[in-house]
């Protein structure tokens, strides 16, 4: 099965970070979408670069998302402390969300974050009927914010 590309509009917000932050950045995506393709994606534009991943048409039911910082990539969870994590991989204090920091590929690689992923998936909210088509909505901050990009 061929995954999707990622959205155009989301690879232009990926063009100020490092080349290396841009590839761990899209190859987190290609992760998630191996073992979700029929998940849609909602990109914002905030401090970050957020993606988003849904089977609904909310993205608060994401299961999985990615952010994107100057030195790292953050594969998150929004209800990571639900999670199984045999291998302690997730960092965070919060009620619920948790991440595991990629700052190289061997990170995304470690054995446990596709088992992450997966219960991730397991535990998402679906939309009941036949699932809708998957797809990726942009969304760019204002053009009186201040643009996303590397903070140091």
């Amino acid at each position: 099965m061929r995954l999707r590309p990622p959205d155009p509009e989301y690879l232009k917000l990926l063009l100020p970070y490092d080349e290396v932050i841009r590839k761990l950045a899209l190859a987190a995506r290609k992760m998630i979408l191996e073992e979700a393709p029929e998940a849609s994606e909602f990109v914002y534009e905030v401090y970050t670069i957020a993606d988003h991943f849904t089977f609904t048409e909310r993205p608060s039911d994401a299961f999985v998302f990615t952010t994107t910082h100057e030195k790292w990539v953050n594969l998150g969870f929004n209800f990571g402390s639900q999670l199984p994590d045999p291998k302690g991989l997730l960092r965070g204090e919060g009620k619920w969300i948790r991440h595991v920091r990629i700052a190289q590929l061997p990170d995304l690689e470690a054995e446990g974050v596709r088992d992450l992923v997966r219960a991730a998936i397991a535990e998402a909210e679906r939309p009941e009927g036949k699932p809708g088509t998957p797809r990726a909505i942009v969304r760019r901050a204002q053009a009186s914010k201040k643009s996303a990009g590397p903070r140091k």
